[in-house]
C-alpha cells in the first residue's frame, strides 16, 4: 500500500496478512479456522510506527515501545517498507506516541489516586499490560476488542513468554453483531460499583456522531470519579498543511475500502458533546499541550500535528 493513502494515527479494522516470523501458512489456515485472525493493517502500523519512534528518532524517547514489533515479527525489512518511511510518518508518528504517552501518565496517575479498573475499548496491540506491569497489576485490566484479532494477541502473549496474568482480562465483543462492551464488561468481572479510566483511540471518526454520543453516555453512567479519553478528529480543513494532504489521501482511502471517516468534531462540539452526555467536566488536550508537555526542546522537529487528531477528557 503506497505510503501517502495510510489512516494518519487511526486504528480501524482493515485485514492484514501480518503474521509472526516462521509461521507457516497451514498454521494460519488452522488459526483462521479457529477465528485466530491476524491484527488489522492499521492497528498493526500504529505498533510499527512506535516501535520505529525508538529505531529512528533521537532520545529522549516519548514512548518506549517495541513489544508490538515483538508481537507481529515482521521479519528484518520491516523498516524498509514505505509506510514506514521516517520523514512522511514522521508527524503521524509523533501523535502516535504524544497520546499513547498521554494516556499511560493519566492511568498512572489515576492508580495512584485508587482507580484500579482500565478498561480499553478497541485494545488492538495496546502494549501496556507488558511494558508497565508494576503498574498494570494493581489494577484490572479489561481489553475489549473484536474475537479474533484478540484471540491472536492472546496466542503470540503465551508464545512470548509473556503470558495473561488474571489481572489482564480479554473482553471479546462481536460490534458488528451488536454486542454490548457493557455486558461484557460486567461477564469479564468489572465492577460498576467502582470508578475506572476508560480509553478509545482511532476509533470515533469511524463511528456516528450518534454512535458517539451513546458511548460517551455509556462511560458517563459508569461511577463517579471515572475517566474518558477519547482521541477525535478534526475536521480536514482544519489540519496543519503539512499534513493535511496526508489525511485527505487517508480519507479517501478509508471511503474506497468501505470504512469512510463519518465523524468530525471542533472541540467545542467534542466537549459539549460530552457535557450533553452527562460528565462532570470535560476538556480538549490539543496537540500543542502534547508539545509543550512531552516535546519540548526537541531539535529533530518531532511534534504532533495540529488540528489533526486530538484528545477529549471527561470525567463523571
Amino acid at each position: 500500500m503506497a505510503a501517502p493513502a495510510l489512516p494518519a494515527s487511526v486504528d480501524r479494522p482493515v485485514r492484514v496478512a501480518f503474521v509472526a516470523k516462521g509461521a507457516p501458512t497451514k498454521e494460519l489456515s488452522a488459526m483462521n479456522d479457529k477465528q485466530v485472525v491476524a491484527p488489522e493493517s492499521t492497528a498493526a502500523r500504529v505498533a510499527l510506527w512506535r516501535a520505529l519512534h525508538v529505531a529512528v528518532d533521537s532520545a529522549p524517547h516519548v514512548l518506549d515501545d517495541e513489544i508490538g514489533l515483538k508481537l507481529l515479527a515482521p521479519g528484518e525489512g520491516w523498516l524498509a517498507r514505505g509506510d514506514m518511511d521516517p520523514q512522511f510518518t514522521r508527524p503521524f508518528r509523533a501523535s502516535i506516541v504524544g497520546r499513547a504517552r498521554f494516556i499511560e501518565d493519566l492511568v498512572v496517575e489515576q492508580a495512584s489516586l485508587g482507580v484500579s479498573q482500565y478498561v480499553i475499548l478497541g485494545a488492538g496491540l495496546d502494549s501496556f499490560a507488558q511494558r508497565r506491569p508494576e503498574i498494570a497489576s494493581r489494577l484490572k485490566i479489561f481489553e475489549i476488542d473484536q474475537p479474533g484479532p484478540q484471540a491472536w494477541k492472546r496466542q503470540r502473549l503465551i508464545e512470548l513468554g509473556f503470558g495473561v496474568p488474571d489481572w489482564l482480562r480479554f473482553v471479546p465483543i462481536d460490534f458488528e453483531a451488536g454486542a454490548s462492551w457493557r455486558d461484557g464488561l460486567a461477564a469479564a468481572g468489572f465492577d460498576a460499583g467502582k470508578p475506572a479510566i476508560v480509553v478509545s483511540t482511532g476509533v470515533s471518526m469511524y463511528l456516528t456522531k450518534e454512535a458517539n454520543a451513546a458511548t460517551l453516555r455509556d462511560v458517563a453512567a459508569l461511577a463517579p470519579g471515572s475517566t474518558l479519553a477519547m482521541t477525535f478528529l478534526l475536521p480536514l480543513e482544519l489540519a496543519d498543511a503539512e499534513v493535511r494532504p496526508g489525511l485527505e489521501m487517508a480519507a479517501k482511502g478509508a471511503r474506497a475500502s468501505g470504512t469512510p471517516f463519518i465523524s468530525f468534531f471542533t472541540p467545542a462540539e467534542i466537549v459539549a458533546l460530552a457535557r450533553d452526555a452527562g460528565f462532570r467536566e470535560a476538556q480538549h488536550v490539543s496537540a500543542a499541550d502534547l508539545t509543550q508537555r512531552y516535546f519540548a526542546g526537541r531539535t529533530d522537529g518531532l511534534r504532533p500535528p495540529l488540528n489533526a487528531e486530538e484528545l477529549l477528557v471527561a470525567r463523571t
